[in-house]
């Protein structure tokens, strides 16, 4: 009985339209808008003025000299206090 049944299913023609509620309608987006040239220029030009700054470069003389920390270091203990 399955079988027979299986063999008299016709399933619904497919039609080019199904796929109409399903699936967007494709559009070709905007070409970007190019930058302005003069903005360009101008941002060109204030990029090369830029001072690079550079860690350990004194940028005046009235700068002191910078104290060198010994963080690295541990700080040493008694022998008494570590023999406990």
């Amino acid at each position: 009985m399955y079988l027979k049944e299986l063999r008299a299913y016709k399933p619904a023609p497919v039609k080019p339209t199904d796929a109409d509620g399903q699936v967007q309608k494709f559009t070709i987006p905007k070409a970007p808008q190019s930058p302005e040239e003069a903005d360009l220029a101008n941002d060109l030009k204030a990029y090369e003025d830029q001072v690079p700054e550079v860690e350990g470069q004194t940028t005046g003389a009235s700068e002191a000299a910078p104290v060198e920390q010994d963080w690295f270091e541990e700080p040493e203990e008694d022998e008494e206090e570590a023999h406990h």
